[in-house]
């Protein structure tokens, strides 16, 4: 029998039944490696996650916040290309599967996926969570070393989301390129930093080069008017904290924002945004400013105000990331 809730709280679920037995203090450790690993700027020649209680720290601490972030990348990218779904999935570097999950969230439908990981425990563990979500339940968990050696099977998406990070220059590049021979579309997510968003950018380049267009967030495919150095392209993601969650990360909110980066491309023809927003917007009194990537390319500002009617509502609706203006005026 399906189980009727969202893939979110269903993950949110399974992941306090998985972590129940796993010590606070063991935990705790575990967290604060990984924060260190994942911080650091330094490529990994073996994998961070080591054993059993390092994944599930992981789980707890990286997976719901994973899993917003690549669902918030996944819905820009669907919302570019209507009526399109996709008929395989390969998450590359996918450990637990928090994007195989942000895929089920995104498209109904059950398909085959494949998830592409060299930390056996981290595969053992996400095939465990993945029983309670419908359209996983045959999925096919594999050990592979990410990186230049990496033979990727022909898929209609593929998934790349924290990773890059943890690969040398040429292992990230071959990893693009590999990508892009394989598949159909490509979604890759980094952390919402600078360093991020310099991997963010040089993958766009690489897929840009094999023939992708751009799907989202960029309105374009050019070159990004972002001067490095200066600033950099990120987005944020609600991510709401069970108990479970609050106690393995030392928090009190009931919530986080994630800050990500993604570019999402493919190599047929994508709608995407006209612009997008690409700060939280300013509310103000009788007016919302909205800071925008435009098709041109370029980096603008637009004041939204009371005189615009029904568009001022949307505006001070609108959220960091969202297209804009978010439908095509009537004359």
């Amino acid at each position: 029998m399906n189980d009727p809730a969202p893939p979110a709280e269903t993950l949110r679920r399974s992941l306090a039944t998985l972590l129940d037995g796993l010590p606070p203090k063991q935990a705790t450790q575990a967290v604060d490696r990984l924060i260190a690993n994942y911080r650091g700027a330094t490529p990994t020649d073996a994998p961070i996650l080591r054993d059993r209680a390092d994944v599930a720290a992981y789980a707890a601490y990286r997976m719901p916040a994973t899993f917003e972030a690549v669902h918030a990348a996944l819905a820009a990218f669907a919302d570019a290309t209507p009526g399109w779904t996709p008929g395989s999935h390969t998450d590359v570097g996918g450990g637990t599967g928090a994007a195989t999950w942000a895929v089920t969230a995104t498209w109904d439908g059950i398909r085959p996926v494949t998830v592409l990981d060299w930390a056996e425990p981290a595969l053992t563990l996400g095939k465990e969570l993945a029983t309670a979500n419908p359209a996983l339940q045959q999925a096919s968990w594999r050990r592979a070393r990410i990186g230049a050696a990496l033979t990727l099977e022909a898929t209609d998406l593929l998934t790349v989301s924290y990773v890059l990070n943890e690969l040398t220059g040429a292992d990230r590049a071959a990893l693009v390129d590999a990508a892009a021979a394989a598949a159909q579309a490509v979604v890759i997510v980094e952390a919402g930093t600078p360093a991020g968003y310099a991997r963010v950018i040089e993958a766009r380049d690489r897929l840009i080069a094999a023939g992708f267009h751009v799907a989202a967030p960029c309105p374009h495919s050019a070159g990004c008017p972002i001067v490095p150095g200066e600033d950099w392209c990120h987005f944020a993601a609600r991510v709401s904290r069970s108990s479970l969650h609050r106690q393995v990360k030392g928090g009190s909110l009931p919530y986080e924002d994630e800050k990500f980066g993604y570019v999402a491309a493919a190599r047929f023809p994508v709608s995407p945004a006209t612009n997008r927003v690409v700060r939280k917007p300013q509310i103000r009194k009788g007016q919302v400013l909205l800071d925008l990537c435009e098709t041109e390319p370029s980096l603008g500002r637009t004041t939204v105000t009371k005189r615009h009617g029904d568009l001022y509502k949307e505006a001070r609706d609108a959220a960091w990331g969202d297209s804009w203006p978010p439908h095509t005026p009537q004359p």
